[in-house]
């Protein structure tokens, strides 16, 4: 299991920080990440609940990640293997992830997905997304993997979508015309944008699209 410790400095110094895998003893603490990190308009229907963390722990508790700063639950990143058809249609985050529940988790698969990440809002100066985005590209390289694959939100579309396309929105986010809070941060991770699929996951800020992002195990030889 994963256990790794260190310093995160915000405005006031450092403070101690761990990330680790997280359990059942900590589900409270997770749905309060996801609450706060994700206010309405997010459909509170796509928080986690404490079936579907019980379901990723069960599943796969190696990719069932957590940082707390000074022993307080501060974020989160959730992930499962999945064999990845880069020829294949496009995916939803229902289909990828099973609603949530990581039911599709296939144990040989040589690709870690993102379930999810979350940070809540009062430690993100400390960079503790980009710490649990590492920690993830760790476990890649740990279990020898070919890369890290997720679909990003793109939160700040909505502002743009009467004058761009996604495609285009997106492309200002590369070329460091526009900045969109999940699609900036991804990108400062070193996640490189593949393309844009449309009606991924029910979120008017995204209007339903989301880059798919990927990171490659530089190991891996291919």
């Amino acid at each position: 299991m994963y256990k790794k410790e260190f310093y995160v400095f915000d405005d006031q110094g450092p403070k101690s920080a761990v990330i680790r895998n997280y359990h059942e003893s900590d589900f409270d603490g997770l749905i309060r990440i996801q609450r706060e990190s994700f206010p309405p308009p997010f459909p509170s229907e796509l928080l986690w609940s404490k079936e579907q963390l019980q379901s990723h722990i069960r599943l796969f508790q190696e990719g069932a990640l957590c940082i707390e700063v000074d022993g307080v639950l501060a974020g989160s990143l959730t992930s499962l293997l999945v064999d990845y058809d880069e020829k294949g249609p496009d995916h939803t985050w229902d289909d990828m992830t099973d609603r949530g529940y990581i039911g599709s988790h296939v144990s040989e698969g040589r690709t870690l997905y993102v379930v999810d990440i979350g940070v809540r809002p009062q430690y993100r100066k400390a960079g503790l997304g980009s710490w649990l985005m590492f920690s993830a590209y760790e476990l890649v390289v740990h279990k020898k993997l070919d890369r890290l694959l997720g679909g990003g939100r793109m939160p700040g579309y909505y502002k743009k979508s009467d004058e761009l396309k996604p495609e285009e929105y997106l492309e200002g986010v590369v070329n460091g015309e526009l900045k969109d809070p999940v699609l900036t941060f991804l990108l400062r991770c070193g996640r490189t944008p593949l393309k844009v699929m449309g009606n991924y996951l029910e979120d008017e800020e995204s209007c339903h699209y989301a880059a798919l992002m990927e990171w490659k195990n530089p190991f891996a030889g291919k």
